[in-house]
């Protein structure tokens, strides 16, 4: 990956800001993988210590704007991407690339998109699904929102990370698939907690249920993920992807479809699940701990 393509010339160094429960595991495949120098900033130094076995180089986030020709953002929602661009902004240079592969709202993502474009900056969102341990093994879907020639430029160092790398469209289409993506995975986690309730209610524990409907065509990635592995061990731990990142995302999608014109009820009684949920103490917790508000035992 280091020669120079049709896409451009040779990157030297890329950049890595927020090594979190998805960040810190792609950082690492991008330095393994990627064969080109990686510097990488967090608040935490405990992730960049344990990244620096695979030669990953701690840097602050202006050391990153001033001497890596790609960026990537792993954060937790919008408002710290536009913060941390923000930060960048005074020192980054045209021709560089930032890459967001974080979850944030398709308006703000237009916004910055258009902003450094301005400034002769390339701006891509590329959101990642899938589990963190599809992140620990570099098998993420990426959803990539960007113009084609920043695409092709971009899409080698993606796909260090994940399997499946899809160009959605223009910047913040990206945004507006992986907003979807989760909207039905929370619609379905709710659905699958009501199919407990019930069966459990009627005389099937869902140890039983949930393994014969895996069989059937009520068969899904949610119910063999989120449902074999949390729901009926219950457990909901906390660092993975909580109650509140749900309501977040789902909010995104909610904002879009105000934004449309359409009333969306399914996501709002899921958002309105993901409430009680926080409001009864699992807003740290693993979404599918929603189970316990639809399901109390």
């Amino acid at each position: 990956m280091s020669e120079s393509t049709a896409a451009g010339p040779a990157i030297s160094t890329i950049g890595f800001i927020g090594l979190g429960v998805m960040g810190e595991p792609m950082c690492g495949h991008l330095a393994r993988r990627s064969g080109i120098p990686v510097l990488a900033y967090d608040l935490r130094t405990e992730p960049l210590e344990r990244l620096a076995a695979a030669g990953v180089k701690a840097a602050s986030m202006q050391q990153i704007a001033a001497g890596c020709e790609v960026i990537l953002l792993s954060l937790p929602d919008g408002k710290a991407v536009s913060a941390v661009v923000g930060q960048l902004e005074p020192h980054l240079r045209a021709g560089q690339f930032v890459v967001d592969t974080s979850t944030s709202s398709v308006e703000l993502t237009r916004q910055i998109g258009a902003r450094l474009a301005a400034k002769g900056i390339f701006y891509a969102d590329a959101p990642v699904a899938r589990t963190r341990e599809a992140a620990s093994r570099g098998e993420l879907s990426i959803m990539v929102g960007a113009t084609d020639e920043t695409f092709a430029r971009i899409r080698p160092i993606l796909e260090t990370m994940g399997t499946d790398v899809t160009h959605c469209g223009p910047i913040g289409c990206g945004q507006v698939v992986k907003i979807l993506n989760n909207m039905l995975v929370f619609q379905h986690c709710g659905a699958l907690a009501e199919a407990i309730a019930i069966g459990r209610r009627n005389g099937v524990p869902a140890d039983v249920l949930l393994p014969t409907m895996a069989m059937g065509s009520g068969d899904s990635f949610v119910l063999r993920n989120h449902g074999m592995k949390a729901m009926l061990p219950g457990v909901f731990p906390e660092r993975a992807f909580s109650t509140r990142y749900a309501m977040k995302d789902l909010s995104y999608a909610l904002e879009m479809a105000e934004a449309s014109g359409l009333d969306m009820a399914a996501a709002k009684l899921t958002m309105e699940r993901l409430k009680q949920a926080d409001e009864a103490g699992y807003g740290d917790q693993y979404h599918p701990v929603v189970l316990k508000v639809i399901d109390p035992q």
